[in-house]
């Protein structure tokens, strides 16, 4: 995911030359170093201060630049003040990509996970919320937000990528249909839509006909597909790589309360922190994010509906 995003900016690069990086002293595990490499004038490192990074990130928009603003989604969050009333109130065109999110960072503990991003963030009035699925949406949903204007924020992972696409269209606010199913449909988000995929395979053997949903944008929210699989199948699970408060599963359950109410579960982190693993596996599988957890969602689910 990270090579993917570097080699990313660098291609957007060579299409706009007005577009700026900021990074707060991370660049080569973020891959900002890619654009640095290529772009040195329109490269800025500020040190590890991300308060500064929102900062300089806001004067170059303020100027008329596009500017990506990257660091670890963890570290990015102490400066959501700065980007609530500096970016988001003025509706600057920053894009902020925090890296190394949810328990991709398995090694180095709950201090660098981070599961309260996503929530964070959607709050923000006017906040765009991108989460893809693999590298190759990644490329696409990075090159469709940098010609959007305001303000967005896009999550991805460290290293983990298990492909779910072999090509991608990426359609901000507008979710994927990864597989069809008429007997509950699985909303997932990042590296949780490969595990769904998975688990849509298993439940298949028992006979449950589970729709795949990649709901790469959190906010805007795909109100109608959401709605649309409600209605077809009358059961859902929302699976996110983030606590089970305040993110994608909320946003699902906030539609689908108001519109159409249908059994719903959510296979997420448990209000809890992360802790420190010997592999990403072995971390899934401790908290409870694995295509296992998935199927037991969904087989609930259904007996309720």
């Amino acid at each position: 995911m990270r090579l993917t995003f570097g080699r990313t900016l660098v291609e957007i690069g060579l299409t706009y030359s007005d577009l700026y990086v900021v990074d707060a002293d991370s660049a080569s595990h973020t891959m900002t170093s890619l654009f640095a490499e290529n772009f040195p004038d329109r490269f800025v490192n500020v040190g590890i201060s991300e308060q500064d990074l929102v900062g300089v990130a806001s004067g170059l928009a303020s100027v008329g630049k596009k500017v990506i603003a990257s660091t670890y989604a963890s570290f990015l969050m102490r400066a959501w003040e700065q980007i609530r009333n500096t970016v988001a109130r003025a509706k600057l065109n920053v894009k902020f990509v925090g890296t190394h999110a949810g328990i991709s960072n398995f090694g180095d503990g709950p201090s660098h996970q981070c599961f309260e991003d996503i929530a964070l963030m959607r709050v923000i009035p006017g906040m765009k919320v991108i989460v893809p699925a693999d590298s190759l949406e990644l490329r696409g949903c990075l090159t469709e937000v940098v010609k959007d204007e305001g303000p967005a924020y896009i999550r991805i992972g460290r290293d983990e990528d298990e492909r779910v696409y072999d090509e991608c269209l990426c359609r901000l606010g507008v979710a994927n249909v990864v597989m069809d199913g008429s007997d509950v449909a699985i909303v997932a988000i990042g590296n949780m839509v490969s595990e769904s995929v998975k688990a849509a395979k298993e439940l298949r053997n028992v006979g449950i006909s589970a729709a795949v949903i990649d709901s790469h944008t959190v906010k805007p929210l795909d109100r109608e597909t959401i709605l649309k699989y409600a209605m077809k199948t009358g059961a859902m699970v929302v699976a996110e790589e983030h606590n089970v408060l305040g993110g994608l599963g909320s946003a699902v359950a906030e539609v689908i309360s108001r519109k159409y109410p249908i059994p719903i579960e959510f296979v997420g982190v448990d209000d809890t922190f992360g802790h420190s693993a010997r592999s990403l596996g072995d971390l899934r599988k401790f908290l409870g994010l694995t295509s296992s957890d998935i199927s037991r969602a969904v087989t609930k689910v259904v007996r309720e509906r």
